[in-house]
């Protein structure tokens, strides 16, 4: 064993973590869709206290022998039963104001989840109900812990991913037309959007869509059937989709 290896052994063994306050870890998910034309976030009506009876996002305490990630995706799937493959998952940030939440110090680190129009989830464990609520008719006093404010980071997180990735095609299928992709676009970002543009911008940028060479189904009501596409292999759009200005 080398000197360095001998004093590290000895910092180790004299150190004591009781030294600092402990604190808890826990994972929320901001798990988004588009149902009915509208940008939704799945919420879960708490059964046990604090907060009970409130509205919270999917989430729980991470274990001593658990990741960051796998916490998460369990807590998903098991409040909800949304299965992790039908989804796009990445780490939002951290959330740790010192009063967030009333039994002990909670850091929360958030999840932003996109996935396709999902049907109706079943509540899990400890939780009374989960519903599909749009985004805009939230009631954020309702929400339990800073979820508020974890949601108003995901959703604006996930309106400026648009503009610069082809992240919206998760709102999607596996093969969409671009007027699906354009609703979602609608949706996520709260503005119309003029047609003949957005099919111009969509299908122009490098890497963005594939063609998949076959039309889509014709509806009822006839008419000339709208070409299937598939996400490309760009990571990154240029140029960049910007975001129209909303008038609220």
């Amino acid at each position: 064993m080398s000197r360095s290896d001998e004093h590290e052994q000895e910092f180790l063994a004299a150190y004591d973590p009781r030294a600092f306050p402990p604190f808890a870890v826990t994972v929320d998910v901001v798990l988004l869709t588009v149902r009915e034309g509208r940008l939704c976030v799945l919420l879960v009506e708490r059964d046990t206290h604090p907060f009970r009876g409130g509205l919270a996002l999917p989430g729980g305490f991470v274990q001593a022998d658990e990741d960051l990630d796998t916490a998460a995706v369990e807590r998903l799937e098991n409040e909800t039963g949304v299965r992790r493959d039908v989804a796009h998952v990445e780490q939002l940030g951290a959330f740790g104001d010192p009063h967030r939440d009333p039994r002990m110090r909670v850091v929360s680190v958030a999840y932003l989840v996109f996935a396709p129009d999902l049907p109706a989830p079943r509540p899990g464990s400890r939780v009374r109900s989960v519903q599909w609520v749009p985004v805009e008719d939230v009631d954020a006093a309702r929400l339990a812990f800073d979820h508020d404010a974890v949601l108003a980071a995901g959703v604006e997180r996930a309106r400026a991913k648009l503009e610069y990735s082809p992240v919206a095609t998760a709102f999607c299928g596996e093969e969409f037309t671009v007027a699906e992709l354009r609703h979602v676009y609608e949706a996520v970002w709260g503005v119309p959007l003029d047609p003949r543009n957005f099919h111009r911008k969509t299908t122009g940028t490098p890497g963005f869509l594939v063609p998949v060479g076959s039309p889509a189904p014709v509806g009822p009501g006839g008419g000339r059937p709208a070409a299937l596409y598939r996400r490309g292999s760009a990571a990154l759009l240029h140029p960049a989709m910007l975001r129209p200005q909303r008038e609220d």
